[in-house]
């Protein structure tokens, strides 16, 4: 008997992901996601990952596991699409728990806005000109002015997503670490980020937040207009993704490093 009786199945809207979903259909009873479901299966790319993984938050059912497949561009958190032999992928698949950051933002309007965060949180300029940003770590001041486009705090499944694109470090999967990038700094221009444990506490503080706007990002939610971003772990909404044995998160995160 599999370990995971009560299957959802969930896809992308793109027309692959959904050719894939209607093949796979009736291949076993499936239940609703709303359904108490031992697993979900989720079909498309990396984007629809993070948005299944953050309704999985909202519905407060970060417990349950996803074996996701990739219908996507990169699919870097998917597996490979098959149609058959799911039953056996299941049993055999590793699972690996990813901590996903928590996000407060307040606004200049005093406004707070409380979001998780499973590859990063960014906060970056609304107009042209340079963001000025006090940065914090266990409230002591580190950073009394950093100006740039941005910065960013990333965890290590997502230091190869954007972190990455931003010269940031690549984290192994079980670091203990966060990566905290600058986004185009301009003062300290030589400053290129700081490697941080996982349980510090990240301040973020807009200076001249009237004069010079900046917004927040936790992955796919923004909030505009803001002067204080606090950012930590959150360990009592951990996740479970699925991976095939042959397919290894950490070992492809690694090697990340190596790709010119």
């Amino acid at each position: 008997m599999s370990r995971f009786e009560r299957r959802a199945l969930v896809a992308s809207p793109t027309p692959a992901a959904q050719t894939a979903a209607a093949e796979i259909a009736d291949a076993w009873d499936w239940v609703s996601p709303d359904d108490d479901p031992d697993l979900i299966v989720a079909l498309g790319g990396d984007g629809f990952m993070l948005q299944t993984l953050h309704t999985m938050l909202e519905r407060r059912r970060p417990a349950v596991p996803v074996f996701g497949m990739n219908l996507g561009t990169v699919g870097f958190l998917m597996n490979e699409w098959r149609r058959h032999g799911l039953d056996e992928r299941l049993t055999r698949a590793k699972p690996f728990v990813v901590t996903p950051l928590s996000m407060t933002a307040t606004g200049i309007d005093g406004r707070v806005h409380q979001r998780a965060a499973i590859n990063e949180v960014s906060l970056l300029r609304e107009t042209r000109q340079t963001a000025n940003l006090e940065i914090t770590v266990n409230d002591r001041v580190v950073m009394p002015e950093l100006a740039c486009d941005g910065a960013l705090v990333a965890t290590p499944a997502g230091s190869t997503a954007y972190n990455l694109s931003a010269q940031g470090p690549i984290l192994p999967l079980g670091s203990g670490m966060l990566a905290l990038t600058p986004i185009s700094p301009f003062r300290p221009r030589r400053w290129r980020g700081a490697i941080l444990p996982d349980k510090a506490r990240i301040g973020i503080r807009v200076l001249d937040a009237g004069k010079r706007p900046v917004s927040a990002v936790a992955d796919q939610f923004e909030v505009r207009d803001v002067r204080q971003v606090d950012i930590c772990m959150d360990r009592a909404r951990e996740l479970t993704l699925l991976f095939d044995p042959e397919y290894a998160l950490d070992d492809r995160i690694t090697m990340e490093q190596f790709i010119a």
